[in-house]
């Protein structure tokens, strides 16, 4: 059943008036709803279907907690832990399936065997990721992991799951990227530039799915209190990391209000404008700082 809210509205348009949380004003985003001969759809998450990958915990277990509570119909978390995944599925009254999402057939057979037992998908969170520390030094190897993570299995799924979004009358893509995809991470130059790319296929993807009522959002935090933390010490804004349960609730309604950048941590939104403004001032900015925790 696809997740929409609908009811009669007097013009061709309505618009849509929830609370946006963490999102700050500046951004582009569709203030309108979708309609269709005078409804007025709202994407809504009750006895909708989702799949997020990760789910065996951080993000994924968390987003998928959230919209349990919310009242979706089946929640699948896929995870290449297979006891684990089995152990949070058990905890938390999801779904539990193997799958390793950078290989194309595991990713099929998960969105086959969700089709089969529980109908069409409304919901895809690509969720699973990593990181590596390094810059141009790291082996060839390493960058092909995150690329393969954070590229390509959001390909692969995008391939699996569009097929059946269209002929089921639409769906909604969630891609967990980063704000290293809009900024930089000064910790890591393949997590910046796969996170960038993954980015850059969001983009595409909302814009060639659109007419399908295919929906797509890109999920952009700072420093979340996931176990890739102890990674990102040069990233993290001013305050504490974000907790997953918070970022999960940001999320849910990011999608509600079917926006595209989804920005957790809202001073990412004054960077990024920062940054469009005057690019080599923010490249000399970023430098600085580089420069002084190269130091110590």
């Amino acid at each position: 059943m696809v997740g929409w809210m609908i009811g009669l509205c007097s013009t061709a348009q309505c618009s849509l008036r929830s609370n946006r949380v963490g999102l700050p004003q500046w951004i582009s985003r569709s203030d309108q709803a979708i309609t269709v001969r005078g409804y007025c759809r709202l994407m809504d998450v009750r006895e909708t279907t989702w799949v997020i990958t990760g789910g065996a915990g951080g993000i994924g277990s968390a987003l998928a907690r959230q919209v349990i509570a919310d009242g979706a119909s089946a929640v699948v978390i896929a995870d290449l832990d297979e006891e684990r995944i089995g152990v949070v599925a058990e905890d938390i009254g999801a779904i539990g399936v193997a799958c390793d999402v950078t290989d194309e057939e595991s990713v099929q057979a998960l969105v086959d065997l969700v089709l089969t037992k529980h109908g069409p998908v409304d919901v895809f969170s690509s969720n699973a990721g990593s990181s590596v520390d390094g810059g141009l030094e790291v082996p060839d190897d390493d960058w092909q992991v995150l690329w393969d993570l954070h590229v390509m299995a959001h390909v692969y799924a995008a391939r699996a799951v569009t097929p059946s979004m269209k002929a089921a009358g639409g769906g909604y893509l969630l891609q967990t990227v980063s704000a290293a995809g809009l900024l930089a991470s000064l910790t890591s130059l393949p997590y910046t530039v796969t996170k960038t790319a993954s980015l850059s296929l969001a983009e595409w993807l909302a814009i060639t799915h659109k007419a399908d009522n295919i929906r797509v959002s890109a999920v952009c935090p700072m420093v979340v209190e996931t176990p890739l933390i102890a990674r990102f010490a040069l990233d993290a804004g001013p305050g504490p990391a974000m907790s997953t349960e918070d970022l999960a609730e940001i999320i849910v309604q990011g999608v509600r209000d079917e926006v595209f950048l989804i920005l957790p941590h809202p001073e990412v939104g004054e960077y990024v404008e920062r940054k469009m403004s005057d690019r080599d001032r923010w490249l000399s900015g970023m430098s600085r700082l580089w420069e002084k925790a190269s130091r110590g």
